[in-house]
């Protein structure tokens, strides 16, 4: 947050009365304001990942939410989207949260992955797991680094979070909360697949019930 505050103080200081250039500065202040507001809500949704009513459950059709989430990552940029599988049957999760998650992953494809290149949406579900994924072909991570990524606050030399560094680190805490996880298959040159992973068998029920 002081990068934000220390740009708002610096504008605010050099207010001119000339009103061109007091409406460009107020633009900016504004503009600083309002990620200071993002970031704070994403530091509320860390925070309270762990609350026994930070997931709304319903039981939520894979193939369904899948063609749902196509639809809103295209509408992130004009690239050439693909939907590669599509799940069949159904699990207990929070729709919202889960779409937050992937669209969280579609915007991160979007931002580092290769200028025109195809990016992948698809989903599918085996051995009691639900997995949705989105694959781009952009510079890929080191392996080093691929842990790294989902520390909150923490970013590889391609930064693939956005922001404050917490794009990825909400991802894991809401897979988490569903008693799931988040992997990534990369490696440098060869793009990233981010994929959400999450029991069929109710395992965020039994989360709920034990908090």
């Amino acid at each position: 947050l002081k990068t934000p505050l220390t740009i708002v103080r610096g504008h605010l200081e050099l207010l001119d009365s000339d009103p061109e250039e007091r409406e460009a500065a107020l633009a900016i202040v504004m503009d600083e304001l309002d990620r200071m507001g993002r970031i704070v809500q994403d530091l509320l949704l860390l925070a309270n990942h762990g609350r026994p009513d930070f997931l709304s459950l319903e039981r939520v059709e894979v193939g369904a939410l899948t063609e749902e989430l196509f639809a809103k990552a295209k509408s992130l940029a004009p690239v050439n989207w693909t939907l590669e599988a599509r799940g069949t049957g159904a699990v207990m999760a929070d729709r919202q949260r889960l779409t937050q998650a992937v669209v969280q992953l579609a915007q991160n494809a979007v931002r580092h992955g290769n200028e025109g290149g195809a990016i992948a949406l698809g989903s599918d579900i085996a051995n009691s797991e639900a997995r949705i994924w989105v694959r781009d072909h952009g510079p890929g991570i080191a392996l080093h680094e691929q842990q790294a990524i989902f520390e909150r606050f923490r970013r590889g030399h391609l930064q693939r979070t956005e922001g404050a560094g917490l794009g990825l680190a909400i991802v894991k805490a809401i897979a988490e909360s569903h008693q799931g996880r988040v992997e990534v298959d990369s490696r440098p040159g060869a793009g990233a697949t981010f994929t959400v992973v999450i029991p069929v068998s109710g395992g965020a029920e039994k989360a709920a019930r034990s908090r």
